[in-house]
């Protein structure tokens, strides 16, 4: 098996969203929901000088997210009807919706909030990494969509080796349990101190 990843450039992404509404164009996507979300992370203040006049010490950055496809996926186990799996070929993970009843249970799993509730339709689903393109020789249409080129897909192992193994940021659950098939080139404020 070899195991599909993404590669996330964080210090190119300038948090445009074109990720996001490329792929909920492309999954036809209701009004508050999104396979590929954009987090804003905002930290610091300005910081008034004894001498007078105004500091600042304010760190932003963005990060785009979808779901990992995790080695231990957390949905997985939680699922009562069985249909959420892991692709035995490429490691994807997917949701049957056959066979979903929408207990939700994955979206309460899933620490990095991947799975997404269709009231529409009583189901969940999520990012399937637009495999049905991917069959035709084309690129996941977040990957595609990206005007920085900082969203990259492939098997994650090739990934590791030209980016290194960094896969949490500050403000992201920690991967320890479930093993995201993520790599990260972090912001410079974004690093955890062990990065």
């Amino acid at each position: 098996m070899e195991q599909l990843g993404f590669y996330i450039n964080q210090s190119l992404c300038t948090g445009c969203k074109a990720c996001t509404v490329a792929c909920k164009d492309k999954n036809n996507l209701d009004v508050g929901i999104n396979f590929r979300r954009v987090y804003t992370y905002e930290a610091g203040s300005f910081i008034e000088q004894l001498a007078g006049g105004m500091v600042q010490n304010i760190k932003a950055y963005y990060f785009s997210i979808s779901c990992n496809h995790c080695m231990n996926a957390a949905c997985i186990p939680i699922c009562p009807t069985g249909a959420i799996k892991k692709n035995n070929q490429n490691g994807v993970v997917t949701i049957d919706q056959d066979i979903c009843q929408g207990a939700q249970l994955c979206i309460k799993a899933c620490p990095y909030g991947s799975p997404q509730y269709n009231k529409k339709v009583f189901k969940s689903n999520k990012c399937d990494f637009c495999m049905d393109l991917q069959e035709k020789g084309e690129e996941p249409v977040c990957v595609a969509a990206c005007p920085m080129r900082a969203i990259e897909f492939g098997p994650v192992e090739t990934l590791r080796k030209k980016y290194g193994n960094i896969n949490q940021i500050k403000g992201m659950s920690n991967g320890t349990v479930t093993n995201p098939n993520l790599v990260i080139t972090p912001h410079r404020d974004a690093r955890l101190s062990s990065n």
